[in-house]
């Protein structure tokens, strides 16, 4: 016999309750999927935004803040690096390059980013996306996301985040867009770079020249009128010079790291919140089932009648097993599957507003983690729809028919 027509039949009988529970297991896997994909998306795009600095030198201090200064460009004050330290730095035969980094201005709201030609073409891998490199102290190149065109004018803003000026209050140099970097997936999606010089100039800082020199775009510079700096980007010839120059710079003057280093204790720190929410998430999945199964078992009880019926007329218990646990699995899976696309849209929009707020850009998907939590959901409803339908199986039928339907 055929146990398909009567399961439908059951289904559109009860479409709002049905509709309901199917409701409920939908959304306990979605909360499930989503913290699974949203943690995975934000380890990927943070590992993305931190891959193009191979190592970073800095004052001593905690080196999350400088990662998160430096890296992430978020507003915020570090020790400054001593000049001298900058010099050996600079004086490194070891490096590719090494370009300081210097802020403390923006435009309408965005980070300015003072550094070298040799980090920009480091960014955008020797290509820009649009134009070109700046090629003196009043020239720009700005993120992908940024809104700044190429061609177009402007002025900073002294400060950035809560320190920013306000809007009508600039410093007096004028730059011109001159170039456009790749997509980053990161906060420099948004910043606007411009020659180190200039911006220690901005600051009545030295420039890293002589002032005869006029307005030359080093390196080399001129270890007479260095200043200190956040950081340095440093791009190691090799491995074992990374390793080398991470060791020659941590010292009390300095300290070197790889941004990998304070990712992974970052991670460390969200796979325990992971682990917290993943507890939660599994501890509402299994009561929103045993509060499916018992709506099923008192849904059940109003039908006893009609399935002591089909009995009478020498329908075999196996066959109303069968249908009792199909009705409850169609139920089960039905919203185990609804939630992998609910996990999917939850955790893009909770990209979306992590992008908005740290210029991460986030790319959440369904992999394997989350179609293996629908699985585990319905493998467990499987089991526990064995419950109700081993209740009608059971049921005596001269009681149950006796019963009101």
């Amino acid at each position: 016999m055929n146990p398909f027509p009567l399961v439908l039949s059951m289904l559109r009988a009860d479409r709002r309750l049905n509709l309901m529970l199917v409701i409920l297991i939908m959304i306990a896997t979605g909360l499930g999927v989503a913290i699974l994909s949203q943690e995975r998306a934000l380890k990927q795009a943070s590992a993305r935004a931190v891959d193009k600095f191979d190592l970073i030198v800095a004052a001593p201090g905690s080196i999350t803040d400088v990662t998160l200064k430096s890296l992430f460009l978020r507003p915020g004050s570090v020790e400054l690096l001593r000049p001298e330290v900058v010099r050996e730095v600079l004086a490194e035969n070891r490096a590719v390059f090494a370009a300081p980094l210097a802020f403390g201005d923006s435009v309408n709201g965005d980070p300015v980013v003072g550094t070298t030609r040799d980090l920009v073409s480091h960014l955008a891998d020797g290509r820009l996306a649009e134009g070109r490199g700046f090629e003196n102290w009043e020239e720009a190149v700005v993120g992908q996301a940024s809104p700044l065109k190429i061609g177009e004018t402007f002025q900073t803003n002294h400060g950035h985040g809560p320190e920013e000026t306000a809007g009508d209050l600039h410093h007096a140099s004028t730059f011109k867009v001159v170039g456009r970097l790749p997509a980053q997936g990161s906060p420099w999606d948004r910043a606007v770079i411009i020659p180190v010089e200039q911006i220690w100039k901005l600051h009545n800082l030295p420039t890293g020249h002589a002032p005869e020199a006029g307005a030359v775009l080093g390196p080399p510079f001129d270890e007479a009128y260095l200043t200190g700096v956040p950081a340095m980007v440093v791009k190691p010839e090799n491995l074992a010079a990374a390793y080398g120059l991470r060791n020659v710079f941590r010292t009390e003057a300095s300290t070197a790291f790889f941004p990998a280093e304070v990712l992974v204790g970052l991670y460390q720190v969200l796979g325990d919140i992971r682990v917290l929410m993943t507890a939660l998430a599994s501890g509402t999945q299994a009561l929103v089932i045993a509060a499916v199964i018992a709506c099923v078992i008192v849904l059940l009880r109003v039908h006893r009648r009609r399935f002591a019926v089909l009995r009478a007329l020498g329908a075999p218990r196996s066959y109303v097993f069968a249908c009792i646990w199909l009705y409850v699995m169609t139920v089960i899976a039905s919203g185990a599957i609804a939630g992998l696309f609910l996990g999917l849209g939850g955790s893009r929009l909770a990209g979306h507003f992590v992008a908005s707020q740290t210029g991460i850009a986030l790319t959440p998907s369904v992999g394997p983690s989350e179609i293996s939590l629908a699985a585990l959901i319905v493998a467990t409803g499987c089991i526990f729809a064995i419950v109700p339908a081993l209740a009608v199986y059971r049921d005596r039928l001269d009681q149950a028919l006796q019963s009101s339907s």
